[in-house]
């Protein structure tokens, strides 16, 4: 059987760029240099810009693997956008504020190869996922230059919508079955100090001290059974934002867990792919 098809052209293709190198940093206790990777999923259309969504992995500050969500971050990139998952170092490496310093890197890198990837530069997004969730919103709130080191410092790092998912966004606010517990806790092994002890030094890395009333337009989802960062961290952050006056919209997600498998339901990316579409923009024409 032999069925001739006239195929209408009405999306570009879709390629994905693994293990591009976007910054050099320390490693080996300072002796040698490793490189920062990110896996790109961008469109093959040089007749337009498309807005870009920066992903970011959880794992405590300990362990992340960019790669690992890359079958849902293909949806998000052929609803109308370039999509990077970034890697950062680990609390294995070192303190905040590195982590951070690894984030915008990576947004500086895109944004100073924008022409390569069909991106357009100033409609950024960034999302996450607990650690990545806290490293999505300290990106978006906290524009200090100083936080700009390596290449491409000539581009700002300023992103223009966050989707934190389960974010921790007040470490001092933990519940600790002790003072002398919370040593070995990921939020002290990100600071390098007991947080319990040195509550001042660790709100100075906590998301809700960051709040302006200019920060980008938020959407936060949690979940309402989360045992491992606590959903009243995720009622934190909301209700400062919206305090401040942020465009700010918290999905709480009843009976979910911590990256609960809810999370990663049709509805929920439809939401979060609704969210970057308003706040961002449509691809352009």
């Amino acid at each position: 059987m032999r069925e001739n098809l006239k195929i209408k052209v009405e999306a570009p293709v879709y390629t994905v760029a693994a293990d591009v190198t976007f910054a050099q940093v320390d490693a080996w206790f300072g002796h040698t240099r490793r490189d920062l990777k990110m896996d790109i999923i961008y469109p093959e259309d040089k007749t337009r810009k498309y807005p870009c969504i920066v992903w970011i992995c959880g794992g405590a500050w300990a362990v992340m693997d960019r790669s690992a969500h890359l079958a849902y971050l293909s949806e998000l990139a052929r609803s109308g956008f370039v999509v990077a998952s970034v890697e950062y170092r680990t609390t294995n490496e070192g303190t905040f504020p590195i982590q951070l310093m690894d984030v915008k890197a990576g947004i500086r890198y895109l944004k100073a190869h924008g022409e390569r990837y069909n991106i357009d530069v100033e409609h950024f997004g960034v999302m996450g996922e607990s650690a990545g969730g806290y490293l999505t919103a300290m990106a978006a709130l906290v524009d200090d230059r100083a936080y700009d080191v390596g290449a491409f410092t000539e581009y700002s790092s300023k992103v223009q919508a966050a989707c934190p998912w389960y974010p921790p966004a007040d470490v001092t606010a933990f519940p600790y079955p002790s003072a002398e517990l919370a040593a070995a806790a990921p939020e002290s092994l990100l600071l390098g100090k007991n947080v319990a002890q040195n509550q001042e030094e660790a709100m100075k890395i906590c998301p809700v001290a960051y709040v302006k009333k200019d920060a980008p337009p938020f959407m936060i989802i949690h979940g309402d059974q989360d045992h491992t960062v606590p959903f009243h961290q995720g009622e934190l952050l909301h209700d400062k934002l919206e305090e401040a006056g942020v465009d700010v919209t918290m999905l709480v997600l009843e009976g979910a867990d911590h990256a609960d498998v809810r999370f990663f339901q049709k509805e929920i990316w439809q939401r979060i792919i609704a969210f970057f579409q308003d706040k961002l923009g449509k691809k352009k024409e």
